[in-house]
Formats: C-alpha cells, sequence, structure tokens
C-alpha cells in the first residue's frame, strides 16, 4: 500500500513564512502529482501560488471543513504541501487568504487498488503477493504493505549485494550522478502494490539521510527510466515486476520504475497499462518529488507498451527506446489471426503451395517462417479457449464449461471494447470482408490466377470461440471505432511529442518483422506530416541485446529531452522536441561495427517486407481493420481470369474488394486520454481541472 506522508508544521513556524510574491492574480491551487481528478492511494502533492504581495501567513487551506493548513509551508520560495487521507471520490480543497481572495480545487480520489479510468476490472484475479515477499493479501484489490530493501556497489567490484541499514559495510563505493553529485552506491528497492499489480522502484537511497518530496536526496536526478515487460498475455494475476536493477543508469542517477502492470507478458490491457504508469508515476511525486521527465525501454511486447501509453496518454513518457518493435497490439493481431488463416488454408491445400517462397509472397513476410511463428507463439491469445491462467476447470469450454473464463485478449479488454448482444462475450474487432489475400504477388506474376482465386474462395475466416468458417469474418459492433478513437491501433497523432529512438536489430525470419518500424513512422508522416522526432538504428542483431547500444541511445535520449527541457518558451510541446533534437539524433546502421548515416548504404543492407495485409493491396501503415469496399473490376489486375475463375471470384466477393485508397471504416482519429470509467467505447476525459476563485 502507499506510504503515506505525513507532515506537522507548527503554526508558529508558519507565521514567520516570508512574503511570497506572485504575477498572477488570485489564488491558484495545483495537484502537481497526477491531475486533479485522477489522484489514486488517500493523499497530493499540492502547490499553492499567492498573488502578488500577499503574505503566506494569512493561508489556511481546508479539505472539505478540515483544516490542513499546517501541511503547506514555503519549500524554497514555493508554497507545497501533502495532502492526506482523502476520501474516495471528490474531496473540496479551498485555499483562502485573510481578508483577501481565495480559491477551491476538487480533488477526485481513486482507490489505490483502481480502477481510475480503465473501466470495470475483470475477475476473476490471483494475487500473487506471497511469492513477491509482501505477505498476504490484504484485501480483494490484492493490496499488501510496502516494503524496503538495499542493495550496494562494493569497492571490490561492480554487481549489486544486500546492505543492511543497521549494520552498515565499509566497502560501499561511491558514484556521480549526471548532475554531478558524489552520493554513496547504495540503492533502495521499494516493492508494493496499486491497480492490482506489483511495482518496484529502484534509486540510489542514502538511509542514514532525510528524503522529503520538496527536498529530494542527491543521488536522485529527478528523472525516471521506466521498464515495459515484453509478449503479450491474458493471465488474471497480479504476477511480478521486471528487473529494475541496472546499475548504469542508477549510477548515473535515474530512477528506474516497472509494475506487473507494465509486463504486456503478464497484461496485455494497454489502458491499464497506461493507468499503472499514472498511478505509479503520481506515488513517486507523492514520496520522492516532482519527475523532471521519464525515458520509456523495453522489447516487443515493451515497445508496444511505450508507443501505446505516449501516444494514448500523452505526458506520461517523455522519450522511448523500443526495441524489436510493434506499433500496438491490436494491429499486430491483424497479422496474428490472418497468419493464422493463411497457415491453416496452406496446411489444408499442400498440392497447390508446395513452393514455400510462394507462401511468404503471400504472406508479406521474406520467410514463411514469421507466419509459422505467429501461429505457434500468439495465436493462443486471440482464442478464448484457456489463456486465463487459471485451472483447467475455470478456463472456457464451448462444449464442456460455456461459463467458464474466456482467455483471448478481446475478452481481456472487454470493458474497452463491449459486449455482443446475443451471448455477452468480449466484441471481436477482426475483419477480413473484401481482403484480396495475395493481390501483390498476383499483380507481380509471383503466383498464378487460379492459386490466388483458390486461396481466397477457401481461406475463410473465424467464429467467436476461434473455430474456422468457411465464410470471412466481419468485425462486431462498433469495437474497431472504440480502438481508432482510443488509440490501441495507434495512429501516432500524440507520439510527435515524444523523442523516439527505435533500435531495430534486423530479425525478418520471425515475429519482429523488420516492417513494423516503418509502419510506425509511415503513421508518423500521415499523423503530423514528418517524422523529425522518430530515429532509427537499424543492426544485423538485435541491439537489445548489447548494452553498449542501448546505452549510447538512451544517453542520445537524455540529451534530447534535457535541451528539450531548457527550453522555455511557450513553443508546444511537439515544437521544442523537434528544435532541441541533438544534431547525431538520426538514422543510422551498423555496418561491420561502424556506424553508417548514408541510408543509401544501410537500406539495401537491411530491406523489410511486410504483412497479410500489405501483401493484399494494403498501405504501409498497416492499420486498417475493416477496408471500405469497391466493385470487382478486371481491369485492376494485371493478368487475365478464365470465365470460371472469374465467376468465383464474384461468389467470393459479392460485395465488392477492399478499397485501400479510402480509410477504413470506422477509422476515426485519436482521442488522447480516453477514460472507460462509464462503460466500454469510453468518452473523452477533457481538460484537466483547475482551481477556481472563491466568490
Amino acid at each position: 500500500m502507499r506510504r503515506t506522508l505525513s507532515i506537522a508544521i507548527a503554526a508558529s513556524l508558519l507565521v514567520t513564512l516570508p512574503v511570497i510574491s506572485r504575477a498572477e492574480p488570485g489564488v491558484q491551487i495545483t495537484v502537481l502529482s497526477n491531475r486533479a481528478d485522477l489522484v489514486t492511494g488517500g493523499d497530493a502533492l499540492v502547490e499553492i501560488v499567492l498573488p502578488e504581495g500577499a503574505d503566506a501567513a494569512d493561508l489556511a487551506v481546508d479539505v472539505d471543513g478540515v483544516d490542513v493548513t499546517d501541511a503547506f509551508a514555503d519549500r524554497g520560495g514555493r508554497i507545497i504541501g501533502s495532502v492526506d487521507d482523502l476520501a474516495v471520490g471528490a474531496n473540496e480543497l479551498t485555499a483562502q487568504l485573510l481578508d483577501g481572495p481565495g480559491a477551491t480545487l476538487t480533488i477526485t480520489n481513486h482507490p489505490i487498488g483502481g480502477p481510475v479510468f480503465s473501466g470495470a476490472q475483470i475477475q476473476p484475479w490471483l494475487c500473487t503477493t506471497s511469492s513477491n515477499g509482501l505477505g498476504e493479501p490484504q484485501d480483494l484489490q490484492c493490496n499488501a504493505p510496502t516494503t524496503y530493501s538495499y542493495l550496494y556497489r562494493s569497492t571490490a567490484g561492480a554487481g549489486l549485494v544486500s546492505y543492511d541499514p543497521d549494520n552498515p559495510p565499509s566497502d560501499v563505493a561511491t558514484t556521480t550522478t549526471d548532475e554531478g553529485a558524489e552520493v554513496p552506491f547504495i540503492v533502495r528497492r521499494e516493492r508494493g502494490t496499486a491497480n492490482r499489480g506489483i511495482y518496484d522502484i529502484a534509486v540510489l537511497f542514502d538511509p542514514a539521510q532525510p528524503w522529503e518530496p520538496w527536498a529530494p536526496q542527491a543521488g536522485w536526478n529527478g528523472k525516471i527510466s521506466y521498464v515495459f515487460g515484453a509478449s503479450c498475455g491474458t493471465i488474471h494475476s497480479q504476477s511480478s515486476p521486471a528487473g529494475v536493477l541496472n546499475e548504469f543508469q542508477l549510477g548515473r542517477g535515474f530512477m528506474i520504475v516497472n509494475s506487473s502492470m507494465n509486463n504486456l507478458g503478464n497484461n496485455c490491457n494497454t489502458v491499464v497499462s497506461a493507468e499503472s504508469t499514472m498511478m505509479l508515476k503520481e506515488h513517486v511525486a507523492e514520496t520522492y518529488g516532482e519527475v523532471r521527465y521519464t525515458i520509456g525501454s523495453g522489447c516487443s511486447g515493451g515497445s508496444i507498451g511505450q508507443h501505446m501509453v505516449s501516444n494514448a496518454y500523452p505526458g506520461l513518457v517523455d522519450g522511448i527506446q523500443p526495441n524489436c518493435s510493434f506499433d500496438d497490439n491490436w494491429s499486430t493481431g491483424l497479422e496474428v489471426i490472418d497468419c493464422h488463416l493463411l497457415v491453416a488454408y496452406y496446411a489444408r491445400f499442400p498440392h497447390l503451395w508446395a513452393a514455400a517462397q510462394q507462401q511468404a509472397f503471400v504472406n508479406g513476410h521474406m520467410s514463411p517462417s514469421s507466419c509459422i511463428a505467429w501461429e505457434a507463439l500468439f495465436a493462443p491469445v486471440a482464442d478464448p479457449k484457456g489463456g486465463c491462467g487459471l485451472p483447467a476447470e475455470q478456463e472456457y469450454n464451448p462444449e464442456t464449461n460455456p461459463d467458464g473464463c474466456r482467455g483471448s485478449l478481446a475478452d481481456y479488454m472487454v470493458s474497452v471494447v463491449g459486449q455482443r448482444p446475443q451471448d455477452g462475450f468480449a466484441n471481436l474487432p477482426y475483419d477480413n470482408i473484401g481482403m484480396q489475400y495475395g493481390l501483390n504477388a498476383l499483380n507481380s506474376g509471383l503466383i498464378a490466377p487460379e492459386q490466388f482465386v483458390h486461396l481466397n474462395e477457401n481461406v475463410g475466416g473465424l467464429d467467436i470461440d476461434f473455430f474456422p468458417t468457411a465464410e470471412r469474418r466481419e468485425v462486431d459492433g462498433d469495437s474497431l471505432r472504440t480502438l481508432y478513437q482510443s488509440g490501441q491501433i495507434n495512429d501516432g497523432a500524440q507520439l510527435d511529442q515524444v523523442a523516439m529512438i527505435d533500435l531495430r536489430g534486423t530479425s525478418n525470419n520471425e515475429i519482429h518483422t523488420d516492417f513494423h518500424t516503418y509502419s510506425m513512422r509511415a503513421r508518423l508522416l500521415r499523423a503530423n506530416g514528418h517524422a523529425d522526432n522518430h530515429v532509427i538504428w537499424s543492426s544485423p542483431v538485435p541491439l537489445v541485446g548489447d548494452p553498449a547500444w542501448t546505452q549510447q541511445a538512451f544517453l542520445l535520449l537524455d540529451r534530447w529531452l534535457s535541451a528539450v527541457e531548457a527550453d522555455t518558451s511557450d513553443a508546444p510541446r511537439e515544437v521544442k522536441i523537434v528544435r532541441n533534437k541533438p544534431a547525431d539524433a538520426v538514422d543510422a546502421c551498423w555496418v561491420g561495427g561502424r556506424r553508417v548515416t548514408d541510408m543509401n548504404v544501410c537500406r539495401p543492407l537491411f530491406p523489410y517486407y511486410g504483412a497479410p495485409r500489405i501483401a493484399a493491396g494494403g498501405p504501409s501503415t498497416h492499420d486498417i481493420g475493416k477496408c471500405t469496399l469497391k466493385p470487382l473490376e478486371q481491369g485492376d489486375y494485371t493478368v487475365s481470369f478464365t470465365e470460371d475463375q472469374w465467376a468465383r471470384l464474384e461468389a467470393t466477393f459479392p460485395d465488392g474488394v477492399c478499397d485501400w485508397s479510402k480509410p477504413g471504416i470506422d477509422q476515426v482519429s485519436s482521442t488522447p486520454w480516453m477514460t472507460f470509467a462509464g462503460g466500454p467505447g469510453g468518452e473523452p476525459l477533457g481538460d484537466p481541472p483547475v482551481s477556481q476563485p472563491l466568490a
């Protein structure tokens, strides 16, 4: 459970505060730790700004009539305090000058176990506090007392070992942070619970010295390195956090943060991931101090977490370092299900598809192995039969246990996509109506007309239980519109506010195919007119496995964001991101260990391909879930069909084929900061609340 700060400032000290002058008229109240309407855990870090010439000794502060004036004091020229014991729901904070102006601000507090904006939480939920060293859970939200442990680096060499504050060792090494502070290399790891997850926070921390949120120790540089975990899973479990003991980053003064709800292999609900990021950053601000900026990192599902959180909930992460990148989990899911259908089709008709390279042409990949890998590794994530991580007798089976837990990603995110009226199952946002699989290969002469016709009339679709059907699949309800509007299919419209370095180790033979980095760039170009904030580094091997490359990218992002921070102009953040981009933040590749920035050299050495929808004529953005249809026309093909083949195509596509030149059905622009507290489909949160003057 979140540690609550209790600040007792004697009234006699308060009256000796200096006169605080501000240019702003009236009294203003700001919650520093979060939006005032999204506060969690019962406490908030608050600043009160007084008008010019006002005396802080005349200030009185209360919450719903309860005096909290003593919680506020001059903290280096700013009147800041921690307001504790907030009730769940609305809390009216009032700040009033004696015989002068005042202001009021409604602080809406939510339980530390959530939810805030992610909607109704799925059930059942397995607590793992005991296996993570936190003891038995205290409630159904899996909350447990926070624990603290210490580690240190010895003067004998690298590596963190256990540190006992009651018996401090004599061989503690020192480190100099990037702010120039020389401090003992002692790390405190805080482990706690929030939003039904388990989090870890690691930071340089001298247990012999005090730490207040307005007076942090010199070992913290005010910056966060936020870890996003890999994969995509739908288990109903609190699970475990990822590692936070990166000595390189800690030694420079960074705080490293992760929640088990940010590991997509535990929790592939990216709305919950964003919510957990927000709650954890709020806790950092209330406990350790205000955050200067946050740098994300992570591979595969960790890249999805960074892309999704940064775009759908801008401001939570300022710079990202995705590895083995994917744009988002839902458009990636289109590739997974398309591959699932194609792999099953090839297995049924091997005589037509004996040439493996022809399968690759239809799949849009370099090799058929990519679709085979998707089928083996992640097709089960779209299958409701299993996947909840519960005992077998509790898992869904349409015949033996129709009321069991459905484990598909759609069911895991039912609070976002909503339910089908006919059976109450989650809407499935997958559609392949009108898709001409293998169209590019046909028009390029790489497959025969009969193969093309046979493929499209037999590839079929799937039903809500992931069983194959002869008919194509049509999307359920408005689920695609919801995914687009909430940024779950990532359009990149807010990502121009983020500094991005994509570490693309070439991997075209498995699921992490290179094109995903370039589909993200295509989305940025379409949404923002440029991709000047998007840097791609390519390598023959995955860069995530080489600390030297990740460290180099991390330091570059740090320089980039530091320059943005120093830009105090009124320019929009997206302008500052581009204007303050370092000169060496450019696309590059590594050839024989040498950094090359000439893309005429790099591009042929690091080719990228596509996916089934791109190979079906779709755009490089790879983000159309349901295409607009147009009539079947002979002139759209470079080959001729027999009368029989054309009649079969007309029977396969009675309503027409995909017109990829037009936006997809329900493909609306993303609206940042959507809330699903009111139910599936969601609605925009709108602007953060601000304080209002008292009459």
